[in-house]
C-alpha cells in the first residue's frame, strides 16, 4: 500500500516539474517575442530614414542661351540627383519657379544680327549635398548672376535643410521654442559682439534669417550680400553656439 502511495507521489510530482518547465519556456518565449518585436519596429523607424545618397548633375536646358527683347541670357543649371525623389522633385520645381525663361524660352527670339546688340548675362545655379545627421539633411543652392557692364557678379548661398522624418523643410520658426525670438536675437548679438563692434553696427540691425545651416560649434546664420557687410568681406555668417542655443532651440535640432 505504501509503495503504491509512493509510485502515485512519484507521478504527481514529475507532472508538476514538467508543468513547470514547460511554463518557463512559454513565459521565456513570449518575453522573447516581445523583445524581438520591439527590436523589429525600432528597426523599422530606423529604416523610414534613409541614407542620403546624392550626386550633382547638369540639367539638359531647351536653349543654352534666351535671348528676349533686350538681353540674351546664358543659363547653367545642375541640380542634386539623390535616392530620395521629394527631394529632387522640391529642388527641381525650385529651380523652374526662379528661372522659368530657361525652362520655357520665349517662342520667337530676335535674329542673331539683333542678338549681338543685346546685353549679356549669365546665370549660373548649382545645388549641391553638404550631409546628414541622423533625420537632418543639408544642401545647398548657389547661385551667380553676372550682368554685362556690372562692376562684379552676385552671387549667393541658400541652404535648404530637411527633416527626413516630416519630409519637410525646416525653417527658423521650426526650430524655436514658443516665444523666444527676441531671446534668440540678443544671444546671437552677445556671441558675436567682437564683430558688430568691428563693424560699427547696433543690435536693431540685427534680425533672424531663414537662411542658416548646422555647424561644427553651433547654428550659423548666414546674411545677403550687403546686408551687414561690404561686397568684399562676402556672405555674413553669424554662429550662435550650441551652448547658448538651449532653451532658445528645440532639443530635437540640437546636437546630442
Amino acid at each position: 500500500m505504501l509503495n503504491h502511495k509512493h509510485k502515485i507521489l512519484s507521478c504527481c510530482a514529475g507532472l508538476i516539474f514538467v508543468s513547470l518547465l514547460s511554463a518557463c519556456h512559454e513565459s521565456s518565449h513570449s518575453s522573447g517575442a516581445k523583445s524581438d518585436a520591439a527590436s523589429v519596429q525600432t528597426q523599422s523607424k530606423e529604416q523610414d530614414i534613409p541614407l542620403i545618397q546624392a550626386k550633382t548633375q547638369p540639367i539638359v536646358l531647351p536653349k543654352v542661351e534666351v535671348c528676349e527683347k533686350d538681353e540674351c541670357t546664358a543659363y547653367q543649371l545642375a541640380t542634386i540627383k539623390t535616392n530620395v525623389d521629394w527631394i529632387d522633385q522640391f529642388f527641381l520645381k525650385r529651380l523652374q519657379k526662379d528661372l522659368p525663361m530657361a525652362f520655357n524660352p520665349p517662342a520667337s527670339e530676335p535674329t542673331v544680327s539683333q542678338a549681338a546688340h543685346l546685353t549679356q548675362s549669365s546665370n549660373t545655379y548649382t545645388v549641391r549635398y553638404l550631409g546628414q545627421n541622423a533625420n537632418i539633411a543639408s544642401f545647398v543652392i548657389e547661385s551667380e548672376t553676372y550682368n554685362q557692364g556690372a562692376a562684379h557678379g552676385m552671387y549667393h548661398k541658400e541652404y535648404v535643410i530637411f527633416d527626413l522624418k516630416t519630409k519637410k523643410r525646416i525653417m527658423v520658426d521650426d526650430l524655436l521654442q514658443t516665444q523666444v525670438q527676441q531671446k534668440l536675437l540678443n544671444a546671437l548679438y552677445e556671441a558675436n559682439q567682437n564683430w558688430f563692434a568691428q563693424h560699427h553696427l547696433a543690435k536693431n540691425k540685427l534680425e533672424i534669417t531663414d537662411n542658416f545651416y548646422f555647424g561644427v560649434h553651433g547654428i550659423v546664420f548666414v546674411y545677403p550680400l550687403y546686408e551687414l557687410a561690404p561686397y568684399s568681406e562676402g556672405m555674413t555668417e553669424l554662429t550662435l553656439p550650441y551652448s547658448q542655443a538651449k532653451g532658445l532651440i528645440d532639443s530635437e535640432y540640437l546636437p546630442k
